[in-house]
């Protein structure tokens, strides 16, 4: 009897993008990737850090490199995208958030998350998908949403919309681009230790109830959504587009 085999989740061989990986979720996904054999571009607006993060990375045996890019500057962004040898996988993860009650909420703030968390997000992946397609390179795309991409949070009304808009996003892009063998799919974590959070958790009701509300009793680490991404960039999950990994700790299951 000839037993079916695992597909590989290996990504050797396979060059990556991430956006805002400097620090925090991009940079674990960086190193997850490359971890499992890509070659990572590490890109993020701040010399230091995204240049910090891809020397640990080599330093951990993996293969990266740095790039400075606004990924709201979208000449920038089609300049670099052309400038590199094709990708295969793209993590779109740049993303910000000003909580704010509705009744509050300004211009200012709905064009600054608007910018960076849909708009960057969608021209982003237009250039890189324009060169697979271009390639005839299949790849995989990878949207960072929410859990507020599939329910309502208090204080998130525009970062709600925005992510709700990348759930969007996910499904109408699988269908364009499943034709040229690009599957596009989205990762929706619930809260996550990060630099971006640190602030929340000095509300220490706030603490508790956000605890309260993820089933399993724990904040989210780095740590668990990268099995999440290499998972979706890999052969194993060749048949997987359009969908969202929704990595909550049981919040939205109520």
């Amino acid at each position: 009897m000839n037993l079916p085999r695992t597909p590989s989740f290996r990504l050797d061989g396979r060059r990556a993008l991430v956006t805002g990986a400097g620090r925090g979720i991009g940079l674990a996904l960086a190193a997850a990737l490359a971890q499992a054999g890509a070659h990572v571009v590490l890109a993020a607006r701040t010399v230091a850090e995204v240049e910090a993060a891809s020397a640990a990375i080599r330093a951990d045996g993996g293969s990266a490199e740095a790039v400075v890019l606004d990924v709201t500057d979208l000449p920038s962004v089609r300049a670099c995208v052309v400038a590199q040898p094709v990708f295969d996988i793209l993590v779109n993860n740049a993303g910000t958030n000003r909580p704010r009650d509705f009744l509050d909420v300004t211009e200012d703030d709905y064009d600054t998350i608007a910018t960076l968390n849909l708009r960057a997000a969608i021209f982003v992946a237009q250039a890189v998908a324009r060169r697979m397609v271009e390639a005839g390179r299949k790849g995989s795309i990878i949207h960072i949403s929410s859990q507020m991409g599939h329910v309502g949070g208090a204080r998130r009304t525009v970062y709600c919309a925005t992510k709700h808009g990348i759930e969007g996003l996910t499904k109408a892009m699988a269908i364009d681009l499943a034709p040229h063998g690009i599957r596009v799919n989205s990762i929706g974590p619930t809260y996550i230790e990060t630099p971006l959070t640190a602030p929340f958790w000095q509300d220490k009701a706030f603490l508790a109830d956000t605890v309260r509300r993820i089933k399993l009793g724990r904040l989210g680490q780095v740590e668990d959504l990268m099995g999440a991404t290499v998972f979706l960039a890999s052969d194993a999950a060749a048949l997987i587009t359009g969908s969202s990994v929704v990595v909550d700790g049981g919040w939205t299951a109520e």
